[in-house]
């Protein structure tokens, strides 16, 4: 099957065509302001590229960092309601209490507690208070704040509370968006409602982006159906996209990830992605980025939900390198590269001029590097490679030699010799590995519950039906499934035999060919 990546970056838009999992054509275009041109002209100059080749495209895949960019910028977010089911417990602790207060101000839009809930063996703490819910309601609907996040206490367990809390919302307030915390994130309140949070906060954007995205599909006359890519490396369809944006906060990182395993054609192994702006290192298991296990910041606000292990250093082409004394970052020109490194006629020496002066890159106009001096260079690399060198080492688990894969725009910046790593590997299309992990990225489901009165072999066979069924229906074709990911944990301190079990499963999106003005 054919089918189009595109990766929109804080500096670089890159688009790829791949038939199957072969590289057809490649483009990489500097990102605009506005994000949407910027897809628009990759589209264009891939087409154009590609010729004949592009007929019959039946997907384009879309990874973009606008939505993280929002909360770390704090720009285009919309207010949003917490409206949290715990009372009498968790009092102290309130919704934003723990978010920046720049953030905070921006996104806080009333901040309701009602009693309910339920207790960690899935007992109601007490009965919720629907009436309190209703008032809630009526007073964000009076405040014209458009968006709620709902969550309850141990609502992964139990999501009784905030559905009924939901329904409530709806017929009190139609048009509010509304979020639930148990369909986001995982055991820990303040860190699962954060998630709802953001995501509700941006949703209004999201909408944009999306049905943006959806029209630089369209009027490239392409006739495909549009999927956004998430942080696990796998993709859901446009429509399911917007309505949950945090799930794309970490999916350039990750589309780079997936395409070095295609591109290198190794699996196993850790991978530097040197962007314009940062470099991300990461961990390949069976193809997939190592998933965080542990409360993951984004924007300084505390999260814990589905977002690959990475390390982001300061290090990237726009990277700004000072002299006198001599410094790496962490100031980026990111996109403004084009129009502000020297070799492209401005006056900010980057690390895109360091590596055009030492002889890595052939880009834009050499003879001005030429002032830089030798010692000059030769200092500011082996302070990119240091740092390369010792962050790898601290994503690595353990002392086994492994491949490092090096891709990105900016991968000639990653020494030839790594301590710890077995030899680095520059994959073909390093510069666009971001968009090939897009176009390659396949379709998941996963499901993270608890299971009581239930021997282990069950209740992981009955969470792997689940997974699979959630696939199914964000598009996957049966036949193609396969679980990459188990986790079972027994629970001693609930009755019953209880035993949380994590299932993961991806598969191949089902050809389906329709016109992509209609996903919208």
């Amino acid at each position: 099957m054919k089918r189009i990546g595109i990766d929109v970056g804080g500096t670089n838009t890159d688009a790829a065509l791949l038939d199957g999992n072969q590289v057809i054509a490649a483009v990489k275009t500097f990102t605009t302001s506005d994000i949407t041109s910027g897809v628009r002209t990759a589209l264009r100059d891939l087409l154009a590229k590609a010729g004949d080749a592009a007929d019959d495209v039946m997907a384009v895949m879309i990874g973009t960092t606008h939505f993280t960019n929002a909360v770390v910028e704090r720009r285009n977010l919309g207010r949003a309601a917490a409206i949290r089911v715990s009372l009498p417990a968790s009092a102290s602790l309130v919704p934003f209490c723990d978010w920046p207060k720049d953030l905070a101000a921006k996104v806080n839009g009333g901040v309701y507690l009602v009693e309910g809930g339920h207790e960690y063996d899935g007992r109601p703490l007490v009965p919720m208070d629907e009436a309190a819910v209703a008032r809630a309601a009526r007073q964000i609907r009076a405040d014209g704040v458009k968006a709620v996040a709902i969550s309850a206490t141990f609502s992964p367990l139990t999501a009784e509370c905030e559905e009924r809390a939901a329904e409530i919302v709806r017929n009190e307030a139609p048009d509010v968006h509304l979020t639930l915390s148990s369909t986001l994130g995982r055991i820990g309140l303040l860190e699962r409602e954060n998630v709802a949070l953001m995501n509700a906060s941006l949703i209004g954007l999201a909408r944009e982006t999306t049905q943006a995205f959806v029209d630089a599909v369209a009027s490239s006359g392409l006739k495909a159906q549009l999927f956004i890519t998430q942080n696990d490396g796998t993709v859901v369809l446009a429509e399911a996209a917007r309505e949950f944006p945090v799930f794309s906060f970490a999916s350039g990182p990750t589309n780079s990830m997936r395409g070095a395993a295609l591109l290198a054609g190794i699996e196993d192994a850790m991978v530097c992605d040197v962007g314009g702006t940062t470099a991300d290192i990461g961990c390949l298991v069976k193809g997939f980025p190592r998933e965080a296990n542990n409360v993951v910041e984004v924007g300084g606000v505390r999260t814990l939900f589905r977002m690959p292990d990475l390390l982001s250093i300061a290090i990237g082409g726009g990277t700004v390198i000072g002299r006198d004394p001599l410094t790496v970052g962490p100031q980026s020109v990111g996109y403004r590269l084009g129009q502000e490194a020297l070799v492209f006629g401005g006056d900010t020496v980057t690390a895109t001029d360091i590596a055009v002066a030492s002889g890595l890159l052939d880009l834009g106009d050499a003879s001005r590097v030429a002032g830089l001096s030798a010692e000059f260079v030769k200092s500011a690399l082996a302070k990119i490679h240091a740092s390369v060198a010792e962050n790898v080492d601290r994503m690595k688990t353990d002392a086994t030699e492994v491949p490092l894969l090096a891709v990105g725009g900016g991968a000639m910046l990653i020494p030839e010799a790594v301590p710890g790593i077995s030899e680095v590997v520059h994959v073909p299309y390093h510069e666009v590995a971001n968009a090939v992990g897009a176009a390659m990225a396949q379709i998941s489901g996963e499901t993270d519950r608890i299971y009581r009165d239930m021997d282990r072999e069950d209740a992981i066979a009955a969470a792997r039906e689940a997974a699979i069924a959630a696939a199914v229906e964000a598009g996957a074709d049966a036949a193609t499934i396969k679980v990459i990911d188990v986790e079972d944990l027994p629970l001693s301190y609930l009755p019953g035999r209880a035993i949380r079990t994590r299932v993961r499963v991806v598969g191949e999106a089902r050809a389906m060919r329709r016109d992509a003005a209609a996903v919208a």
